[in-house]
């Protein structure tokens, strides 16, 4: 049996419907493995991961990197917070709380979750952070004037696994005809 297609994926990060493609397409075994920032990229790094869909990364000299879309930022707040209250929050309306500085590189957010939850600050992440942490007692507002953040795919310039090729076509919604797609 052949080794696996590695693709690392960052939290909030949902590659789902590309892993649905991928195998209706038998392109091989795909294997996809949720990390946090540094060890996905630290799996890029020492080649246990082919790909990875990161988080706020461009291309340099030693890594292609395709965007693929932005995220909003939101506010996650108690759920009986003045916040809460809100529609829609922008950052001068959080300069009275305790607003957490979450680590999304070396986490995936769940802690700061814990401590919103807890009414001992507010966060502001990206969006899908705080739907795969969704809570009943916390609730998510768009921060209308805060930094959105990317997510790119990523692999390496030098030494390219050859499904990469595949994956990307999938990821940029190719068909299985396409001439680019055709290997």
């Amino acid at each position: 049996m052949s080794e696996p297609f590695v693709v690392a994926f960052v939290p909030g990060v949902t590659p789902g419907k590309w892993e649905r493609i991928w195998r209706d397409r038998r392109a091989g075994l795909l294997d996809l493995r949720p990390m946090t920032q540094d060890a996905a990229r630290a799996a890029l790094e020492d080649g246990s991961a082919h790909m990875a869909l990161l988080r706020d990364t461009v291309a340099d000299d030693r890594w292609h990197a395709i965007p693929l879309y932005r995220e909003q930022p939101v506010v996650i707040a108690p759920r009986d917070s003045l916040v809460a209250a809100l529609d829609s929050a922008r950052l001068a309306d959080l300069a009275g709380e305790n607003v957490l500085d979450v680590d999304l590189v070396a986490g995936d957010g769940a802690d700061a979750v814990e401590l919103v939850a807890a009414n001992v600050a507010v966060a502001v992440v990206p969006q899908s952070i705080a739907r795969l942490h969704s809570r009943k007692d916390v609730v998510a507002r768009p921060v209308e004037d805060a930094p959105d953040s990317g997510v790119s795919l990523v692999w390496p310039q030098d030494g390219a696994h050859p499904l990469c090729d595949t994956f990307i076509g999938i990821v940029r919604g190719r068909t299985i005809n396409s001439s680019r797609g055709a290997s």
